[in-house]
């Protein structure tokens, strides 16, 4: 389903304020500036032409920064990333489980993000296993899909990790066993938060961070695990996929109103059953709350552990299926077209001119007018 054309753009908004301003940090500075430029003359150009032979047309396209944190490059490789997912789905029920920090540790994430934000896949992934592997529970090598978010609603931070868990694993005679639950929950969720908190105490007093005033703080909070229901089927966890892997803190179709000084967006307000309502911001804090989502370079938000891992796949999935069966999707989606002629549909569409330096050939831009005004008078 093709969804309409943002009124209002995070470029238009980076492009107007001056962020050296906002933030000193230089690797958060290189991201905001090369989404600002994302799809302007400034990333440089190409043109491509129709190669069918009843079109010909003309396209002339400015290139994206394919940064991860931009919203608009986000499309092509979610739909890519699902696909490979799909084709690796166990025929068996998933849960979601979502691991939270504590707002005490918000300080630390800002300034030690790679740090926390890898204790908070190692710690999630440690418990999980941990309960796996006991009999009482399960008695088996699970795996597990892990998404990193760091933002809440109104772009505040607030790190969390939804993973996704099969029902199941492969125990040490490499047979598969199922949950003990009867598909109704994963793991005891109190339990998983207690182990949680503990594994993630223990994690941050290895590295030097736990001084007595941060451990009171943190053992008198309640840390959450949140255990969700099951997916009621593998579509349901393909859907979900492509809501959660590449999002991004905003989606430029959230943003309502942007003014001189301020800009508007929809949040969520989870305390009136998640109702929808105007957030108004400083651009300058609306940048801000934005650059804090941004990834330390290099780091990987999208990780994968046990027999979902690599390593894992390769050496259970074909015994896991055997025994199990294959998933059988009963929507298939419809495969990636690149470089097709949006015009005819039918066309590959060759580059015939490319740069990073200046603009379009004029004879090339006059003809791509006279072609579009052509179509409108179609």
């Amino acid at each position: 389903m093709k969804t309409s054309r943002p009124t209002h753009e995070i470029a238009d908004i980076l492009r107007s304020t001056n962020l050296p301003e906002i933030t000193s940090n230089s690797w958060q500075l290189r991201t905001l500036y090369a989404v600002s430029k994302c799809r302007t003359a400034a990333m440089g150009w190409h043109i491509d032409r129709c190669n069918h032979s009843d079109c010909g047309k003309l396209h002339l396209s400015y290139n994206s920064c394919r940064n991860r944190h931009c919203p608009k490059c986000q499309g092509h490789q979610r739909e890519e990333w699902i696909q490979k997912r799909e084709a690796e789905l166990l025929n068996v029920e998933y849960f979601h489980v979502v691991f939270t920090l504590p707002d005490h540790l918000n300080e630390l994430c800002l300034y030690k993000s790679a740090l926390l934000y890898g204790m908070l896949f190692k710690t999630a992934w440690e418990t999980l296993s941990g309960f796996g592997q006991n009999h009482k529970f399960l008695g088996a090598q699970t795996g597990m899909i892990s998404v990193l978010h760091t933002w809440g609603s109104n772009m505040s931070l607030h790190p969390h990790l939804h993973c996704i868990v099969p029902a199941g694993g492969i125990n040490g005679s490499g047979k598969w066993k199922s949950t003990k639950s009867k598909g109704k929950y994963l793991f005891p969720a109190k339990a998983m938060a207690k182990v949680y908190r503990a594994k993630f105490l223990d994690a941050l007093n290895k590295v030097g961070l736990l001084d007595a005033p941060l451990h009171e703080k943190l053992t008198a909070k309640k840390w959450v695990v949140y255990a969700k229901r099951p997916f009621h089927g593998p579509q349901q966890v393909t859907e979900y996929l492509g809501r959660y892997t590449h999002k991004i803190a905003i989606s430029n179709h959230r943003i309502t109103d942007v003014r001189d000084h301020s800009v508007s967006f929809l949040v969520k307000n989870y305390r009136k059953e998640g109702n929808k309502e105007i957030c108004t911001l400083s651009k300058p804090e609306f940048i801000r709350r934005f650059a804090m989502h941004i990834m330390p370079k290099g780091f990987v938000r999208i990780r994968h552990f046990g027999i979902l891992s690599t390593a894992g796949k390769r050496n259970y999935n074909t015994t896991i299926r055997e025994q199990i069966g294959i998933v059988i999707l009963s929507v298939t989606r419809e495969p990636i077209k690149l470089g097709v002629c949006p015009i005819c549909k039918k066309g590959k569409l060759i580059t015939i001119a490319v740069s990073r330096d200046r603009g379009p050939p004029k004879h090339l831009v006059n003809q791509i007018d006279k072609q579009n005004k052509k179509r409108q008078r179609a």
